[in-house]
């Protein structure tokens, strides 16, 4: 079981990596923005997203400048801000709500889900976000005896966009800072 969730999962990374390459660098680039201009770079994880968070906080490697921001503190921000949200889907309400503030408040964010099959439209992390990564995630990998599918790693693909966001970002700041 193991070994099938292991090829499963390199598949969904590998995916993720392929179809969302022009969204990583661009969701690198405007999160760069903000320690450029002395901004800092606020993350939000809705559920099982608290551990992009945590690893960005409290992990090995910090992301340099980052903050845990939640709806309460959206106006606090400034526009040398950024932010990037983090959620298992793109119609989290939790994580729209702190999208429609961040927009009505001119903060440019990235935000990062699984786009399911319903359509996308005015409303969602698609439509409000600058820049939206798909997580690809839309059902368990493994198969059971009965047709159902189960392990569902939605934080873990997170954490792959994180680290894949997080070395682009220290890419673009060691140019900038040479």
């Amino acid at each position: 079981m193991l070994k099938m969730f292991t090829t499963q999962l390199t598949g969904l990374f590998k995916r993720i990596e392929e179809k969302e390459e022009f969204a990583f660098e661009d969701g690198a680039r405007l999160l760069a923005q903000a320690p450029v201009g002395d901004g800092s770079i606020y993350i939000f994880g809705g559920a099982e997203m608290k551990a992009v968070e945590f690893e960005a906080l409290e992990g090995a490697e910090p992301l340099k400048g980052a903050k845990v921001l939640t709806l309460a503190e959206v106006d606090q921000l400034t526009d040398a801000d950024r932010a990037v949200l983090f959620t298992r889907t793109f119609s989290d309400e939790a994580a729209v709500a702190v999208a429609m503030a961040l927009q009505d408040k001119g903060i440019p964010f990235v935000a990062v889900s699984t786009v399911s099959s319903e359509e996308a439209g005015a409303g969602d992390l698609t439509e409000l976000a600058d820049v939206h990564i798909d997580l690809r995630l839309k059902k368990g990998l493994l198969p059971d005896d009965l047709g159902n599918r189960f392990g569902y790693p939605s934080s873990m693909a997170a954490l792959y966009v994180y680290f894949g966001l997080k070395f682009t970002i220290d890419e673009i700041l060691a140019e900038y800072f040479e």
